[in-house]
């Protein structure tokens, strides 16, 4: 399972596209068919969680020759499959700091919020059992 915070133009579209994305914590497998929640960035005014999904192409872009230290970067396309009915984002998951409770919002709020990049992440199964939650 993974999940993808990114500016995010159109917050109902059925197709989002996200090129050349950070990855960090396993983002760097996703794969076509592989399930995503797709956050809309709040540094670029999104109000956090907005839809769930299946990506539908995923292509790893080449690291430059020559740079020592690249974070891997992908290339995707989601189909989205629901949208978000309740809110969260980053004020409702700052609460969630004790990096070793186990819980599924610490995991999210330590993968998206700890550094502010957008990026895409591999979550858990509990995270994902969490975010179907809001759907």
């Amino acid at each position: 399972m993974f999940a993808i915070k990114a500016e995010v133009s159109d917050l109902g579209a059925k197709t989002f596209a996200f090129g050349a994305q950070k990855t960090m914590y396993g983002g760097k497998h996703i794969a076509k068919r592989d399930t995503i929640f797709v956050f809309a960035s709040e540094n670029e005014g999104g109000p956090g969680l907005i839809a769930s999904g299946v990506v539908t192409s995923a292509k790893a872009i080449p690291k430059k020759p020559g740079i020592a230290r690249q974070t891997p970067r992908v290339s995707i396309t989601v189909r989205r499959t629901a949208l978000a009915k309740q809110r969260l984002g980053r004020s409702e998951l700052k609460l969630f700091s004790n990096w070793n409770d186990g819980r599924p919002e610490t995991e999210l709020n330590f993968k998206f919020y700890r550094q502010a990049t957008n990026k895409i992440i591999g979550i858990s199964d509990e995270a994902a059992a969490f975010l179907r939650g809001f759907f």
